[in-house]
Order: C-alpha cells, then structure tokens, then sequence
C-alpha cells in the first residue's frame, strides 16, 4: 500500500491508494493529525508533497521503517515539461497534469484546479505539460475587495448568486461569483479553440460553486492531485 500527502500552509490531505487505485482519504489534517492518521495504517511507501512543510521534519516525525519520497523539481516525472521555469512550478499543478495524463492518456487536458488561486494547465496528447495560467481564486477576490476598500464588507461565496445586486453583499457575490464563471467559460473556450476534442477536468476546493453551471462536458476528479502524486510515486518506484 501507498500513502500519498498533499500538505497546504495549515492542513493536509492523505490518500491510500492499493497499486493505482484510491482506497480512501481525509483532509483537513494538523501536522499532528496527519502523522497520526499515517502510522495508525503502516505503509510501504509514503510520497510527500508541501507548500510549506519541510520533508525531513515529516521523516523525522513519521519515524517509520518505510520509504519516503518528497516531490521537487529533481522528481522524475511520467510525463515532459515544457515550461520555462520548471523550479517555480507549483506542486499541485504538476500532479494535477500528471493525474489528468494518466486518467485521460493520449487527450489534450485542460485542467482548472479551483484553490487559493485558479490554475489552468494544458496537458497534450503527448504527454508534455504545456503551463497554463493562474488567476486569483474565490476567496482571495472576496478578501482583495474588503481589504483594499474602507466600507465593502468581508462575504463568503454562494452557489447561484443574482446576476442584478439589490444590496452591497449581493452586488459583491454577483461580480466575483459570476465574474468567476465568466472567466472560466471564456478561458475554456479559447483552450477548446485551439484543440476542439479538449478534455475540461475540474478540481479543487471551490469547484462545487461551479460544476452545474459550466458548459458540459466537464469532468469533476475532486481528487486529482493524490491520483497524481500516486501516479508520481508509482512510477519513481518502477524506475527502481
């Protein structure tokens, strides 16, 4: 069995997957939690990914005879990158494209990974990530707007907002939440512009706000970076 870690600024997600199949996963882990909820299920092989968490402390945490592998920039990777600044690539992004590669082979993907931010990445039908582009997320415009004003309140996002604002709250869901999907239609259609048999995948935390309202055929994989980052530990494992 493998465990794989997807480890944010303050939680962590980790999956159990059996050779390429997911088993199960929880979120919402403290450091404490995660390391816990790892030993309480040994595996034989544990794969970590951090924005912000040092390897070695986790290592040194875990303290368990299995191997542990951390993804970096010197990972190799089951598929090609054509990116012009492979060290600033973001982790996520990476083992998004690669979980879309290996659940769609031989597809240009487009992925929209809905997070802190928004990431659309173009992953071709040869394997090669192409890069894409990152846009500000739900929350970050709802913050950006209360905190570079003086009287515009802090709002949560909501599903279906009215498209015409009656109040201050309304009107800031309805530019933000529509705004979002707006965008998402028209960067979309310029990718499908340039492949027409494109693959739209959707991930992330914010996707539940959107999925009903895209144009089909939209694809949701809630959990494409774990796939992603198993598909990265199965093949560095292979290379053995």
């Amino acid at each position: 069995m493998n465990v794989v870690v997807d480890s944010g600024n303050t939680f962590s997600k980790v999956g159990w997957f059996q050779g390429e199949k997911l088993i199960r996963y929880t979120k919402g882990l403290g450091f404490e939690e995660l390391v816990q909820a790892i030993r309480a299920d040994v595996p034989q092989n544990v794969f970590f990914s951090s924005v912000g968490m040092d390897s070695q402390e986790f290592k040194n945490a875990l303290d368990l005879p299995v191997n542990v592998w951390n993804l970096s920039p010197d990972t190799r990777l089951p598929i090609h990158k054509n990116y012009d600044t492979p060290d600033t690539l973001g982790a996520d992004r990476i083992a998004a494209s690669v979980g879309a590669n290996f659940l769609y082979p031989g597809e240009d993907v487009v992925v929209v990974d809905m997070g802190t931010c928004i990431t659309y990445d173009l992953i071709d039908s040869s394997a090669t990530f192409q890069g894409g582009l990152i846009s500000p997320g739900v929350r970050m415009r709802f913050k950006a707007m209360h905190s570079f004003t003086k009287r515009l309140p802090m709002v949560d996002p909501e599903k279906d907002p009215v498209l015409v604002g009656k109040s201050t709250r309304q009107a800031m869901q309805s530019g933000v939440m529509n705004g979002v999907l707006a965008e998402m239609e028209g960067i979309i259609e310029k990718y499908r512009h340039k492949s027409p048999d494109l693959r739209v995948v959707l991930c992330g935390g914010d996707v539940a706000f959107f999925e009903s309202s895209l144009k089909p055929p939209i694809f949701v994989v809630p959990e494409l970076v774990l796939i992603g980052l198993n598909r990265i530990l199965t093949y560095n494992v292979s290379l053995q």
